[in-house]
């Protein structure tokens, strides 16, 4: 639609999760470096992070990193009872297996795990959306994986992503037995304020566009409309590129910025 008219060889805010328009600044840079290492360590790693803040598109970016020594166990709905996530586990990990009971499913992952270590492979388990598991119990299982261990190592890496309430969900003594087996924790935070060129340009130049289509009161109000969320910064470009066409503008400045605000009724928009 308004591709070509800016000279862009892709859609440069759009919602998916594609690695490739990931901008790494401070804070996704150092959530990053967490990850890989709780994934070489074999640790289980809290991940959280506000709505829209990019934690599923770094976890998309690890699985690029990752060679192929890893094995990439992902579980994007948990909204699971105990047998229902052993069970999706085990499918994930080509396990087939009719027993319903958890034990025998344990077992069974533990020796697919072991099998795949033994052949230099290491299982990375990323459960997205982790604030959306129903129960302790279904927690309690999670926490049981981490005891696939030698004596030396562990034998396979966890990552729970999740949004902000999942840490304070955590920190309820009924957890006190898995928060002990988290080895590292990071809060995802916003794009800052100095960051704001930097991203919008990655994210041009991602999509074939070398020259900042945006003016810099464009860029200020962009980033404090959207409070530095990444999936707000995107909305509200994509609606302003969209406005910009229609009125055939060669460069995105405040008022497109502003209109995409008031249609998108965010707080702290202009009334004039």
């Amino acid at each position: 639609m308004y591709e070509e008219f800016y000279g862009l060889t892709a859609r440069p805010f759009t919602k998916t999760p594609d690695p490739k328009f990931l901008f790494l600044s401070r804070s996704h840079e150092e959530a990053l470096a967490r990850l890989q290492y709780a994934v070489e360590e074999k640790e289980l790693i809290l991940l959280t992070g506000d709505v829209g803040c990019g934690k599923t598109t770094l976890t998309r970016a690890l699985m690029d990193i990752l060679g192929e020594s890893y094995r990439i166990v992902t579980i994007i709905n948990p909204v699971l009872t105990p047998a229902q996530f052993l069970r999706a586990l085990a499918k994930r990990l080509d396990i087939d297996i009719p027993s319903v009971h958890k034990s025998d499913l344990l077992d069974a992952i533990y020796e697919k795990v072991y099998q795949e270590y033994e052949a230099g492979t290491s299982i990375v388990i990323i459960i997205d959306e982790a604030q959306l598991i129903p129960s302790k119990d279904t927690f309690e299982e999670i926490r049981l994986l981490t005891n696939f261990q030698l004596d030396n190592t562990n034998l396979l890496s966890l990552i729970l992503v999740g949004q902000t309430d999942l840490r304070k969900r955590l920190n309820h003594k009924a957890y006190i037995p898995l928060k002990q087996r988290i080895g590292l924790y990071y809060h995802l935070g916003p794009i800052g304020q100095d960051e704001i060129r930097e991203y919008v340009q990655h994210r041009l130049r991602t999509s074939g566009r070398e020259h900042l289509l945006f003016t810099d009161e464009a860029l200020k109000l962009l980033h404090t409309y959207s409070e530095g969320v990444p999936r707000l910064i995107n909305s509200i470009a994509t609606s302003a590129l969209l406005d910009g066409f229609a009125h055939e503008a060669v460069i995105i400045d405040a008022a497109f910025i502003d209109a995409a605000a008031r249609e998108m009724s965010l707080h702290g928009y202009s009334e004039n």
